[in-house]
């Protein structure tokens, strides 16, 4: 696990903390910390990539967006992954819109240092690519979710995530801005909220949902949340269970 002395919250993202201290140290210069308010838009569909971010505490949301402005989340990451994966892809741009869903950190990595870091392979490009084959796996997810599975199971896999990505059992998110999320009517997440409400799952006042019992809301849950957090085990589990 890298030692230096730059800042430990680096180290909260995972992927970062995954790398050797050598491969570390040649990003570590490059590495900016950024602050990020809820709702901030980083960057929108089709603008020319700058930055890869490694967000610490904050959560982003990859948002697909339509013609008539309708919105749907295709994937969502935090402390464990990264947003810009076209960048080191070689894409440069990306048709999905990156948006602040739980204000806080994230350190940036300018494309140059990226870029050229990647080049040399190691542990560095390893991760990188293997990461970017989890987020596949999640948007394809994502949409079969969306397609075959109740408003409710929806709600409850995107719970379980969040809370995976906080550590904690509070969520500031009012019902509208989980509808956009999930591309479903704002009714049919309030109705969903009640029901996980009445059985005990979760509480909800003043735009905070609060995860009563997790156990039971992944009884709840559809495969899909499983399906993907075991890709990323799968995957990065060996990195990421070694640096903690």
């Amino acid at each position: 696990m890298p030692t230096a002395t730059y800042s430990n919250n680096a180290l909260s993202n995972h992927l970062l903390a995954a790398l050797p201290e050598d491969e570390f140290g040649r990003l570590q210069r490059g590495l900016e910390l950024v602050s990020f308010d809820l709702g901030e838009v980083i960057y929108e569909s089709g603008e020319q990539l700058e930055y890869v971010y490694f967000p610490t505490t904050a959560i982003i949301s990859l948002l697909y967006i339509m013609e008539n402005g309708s919105t749907a989340e295709i994937g969502m990451t935090g402390n464990d992954g990264l947003v810009g994966v076209a960048l080191f892809m070689g894409g440069m741009t990306t048709p999905n819109r990156a948006v602040v869903q739980s204000a806080g950190d994230a350190f940036r990595l300018p494309s140059k240092p990226l870029q050229t870091t990647f080049s040399l392979g190691g542990v560095f490009q390893s991760i990188l690519l293997r990461y970017t084959q989890y987020l596949m796996t999640q948007i394809s997810q994502t949409a079969v979710c969306n397609r075959l599975h109740s408003v409710e199971q929806q709600l409850c896999r995107w719970l379980l995530i969040n809370h995976d990505l906080l550590q904690s059992n509070k969520l500031v998110m009012t019902h509208e801005l989980i509808a956009n999320m999930l591309g479903v009517r704002r009714e049919g997440v309030s109705i969903a909220a009640g029901n996980l409400q009445r059985t005990g799952l979760i509480t909800y006042s003043r735009g905070t949902i609060t995860m009563l019992d997790r156990d039971a809301m992944e009884s709840e849950v559809c495969e899909c949340y499983r399906v993907v957090k075991d890709e990323y085990d799968r995957l990065l589990g060996t990195y990421v269970s070694r640096n903690q």
